[in-house]
């Protein structure tokens, strides 16, 4: 029975991990930093003190890597009185992105992208994020560590993030989930380049099974981005508490990449119909070639077989057949016909 049915029937809140991806030990990233100081520690034990609230003029980030604990994440929610229809979202790994406010914080469902080369296959992972003032918990799927680049710029001081709050931290992860469908649609762009050109140099076979995958491909990015840009879209326009005004443009303008791969997609969906359109054309050309030359041949053997009917019949009086050099005459006529017949032929360019 697949753990979406376990969970059918059960109460609205309740914690039940729906997925197949389970990590070995399940990772806690937790970073508190200020704009002077900063804090870090990578736990594996995870026990009641695991969780503590801290000062709300720091920020604490716990970065949780593996989602099938269900007492882990009810005991987060417990600790920082999270909704518990939040603690369901993050359990369950088959939510569409969105964006939700509640009284006590914000929650963001979004997934984050891959591209195999390899296979030409797009793998997805559960990204869920949960902030308020001074406090953001995402959880992964995976044991895969997607926000290095986000604790480098912590550690360095680089940028604004050590000056700005939870939200600043909520949108600086959630730039990265978008940065890296830039990546992979870059990835696709090669792939699709690399199509075209198989396709005009060469003859082969399962190209036209590369380009249907490819745009299955393409429509799961497609259900991916377009409710990702929605969600954004509301966040872009959300006048929660705990949201600076001052990070209201940096989310705009994270909607705007949304838009912008949005584009992408739509126009490599375009690319790959044109170049299934070419493909057919080509097999069709191919084709005409192949009739062309047939009845090209069917042409020339007409008359020939024409002349030979004529002279197969079993009449008793055919003065040709009596004729000292009539056989000569008759295979003369036929290669004469064969080679005006050849030489129009090419006149036409139809050879």
């Amino acid at each position: 029975m697949s753990k979406k049915r376990k969970k059918a029937g059960l109460p609205p809140g309740s914690v039940v991990f729906t997925g197949n991806k389970k990590v070995e030990k399940i990772l806690i990233h937790y970073l508190q930093y200020d704009s002077e100081d900063l804090e870090e520690k990578v736990l594996d034990n995870h026990t009641k003190a695991l969780f503590h609230q801290s000062p709300e003029d720091k920020v604490d980030w716990y970065d949780i890597r593996g989602i099938h604990d269900s007492d882990l994440i009810q005991l987060l929610g417990t600790t920082f009185d999270i909704h518990p229809l939040i603690l369901e979202d993050i359990a369950d790994v088959h939510q569409r992105p969105k964006f939700e406010e509640y009284e006590n914080g914000n929650f963001i469902t979004l997934r984050a992208l891959q591209f195999d080369k390899s296979i030409k296959k797009v793998t997805t992972e559960q990204v869920t994020l949960y902030f308020r003032t001074g406090f953001v918990a995402s959880f992964q799927e995976t044991a895969s560590d997607l926000f290095d680049s986000v604790r480098q710029r912590i550690h360095s001081g680089r940028g604004k993030i050590k000056h700005r709050g939870a939200d600043y931290l909520a949108y600086a992860i959630i730039d990265v989930i978008v940065d890296h469908y830039y990546l992979v649609m870059e990835e696709i762009e090669e792939v699709i380049e690399s199509l075209e050109d198989k396709l005009i140099n060469t003859q082969e076979a399962n190209i036209k099974g590369e380009i249907h995958g490819l745009k299955k491909e393409l429509l799961v990015l497609r259900k991916s981005i377009s409710p990702l840009r929605e969600a954004i879209g509301r966040f872009s326009k959300t006048d929660s508490a705990f949201v600076e005004e001052s990070s209201i443009v940096f989310i705009r303008d994270l909607y705007d990449h949304t838009i912008q791969i949005m584009d992408m997609v739509e126009t490599y969906r375009d690319m790959l119909n044109g170049l299934q359109d070419l493909y057919l054309t080509e097999v069709s050309f191919k084709m005409n070639k192949v009739m062309q030359l047939l009845t090209l041949i069917a042409t020339i053997f007409i008359p020939l077989t024409f002349l030979a009917g004529i002279y197969g019949m079993n009449f008793d009086y055919m003065p040709e057949l009596h004729w000292k050099y009539g056989y000569f005459v008759l295979v003369g006529i036929m290669l004469i016909i064969f080679i005006g017949l050849l030489l129009y032929f090419k006149r036409k360019k139809w050879i």
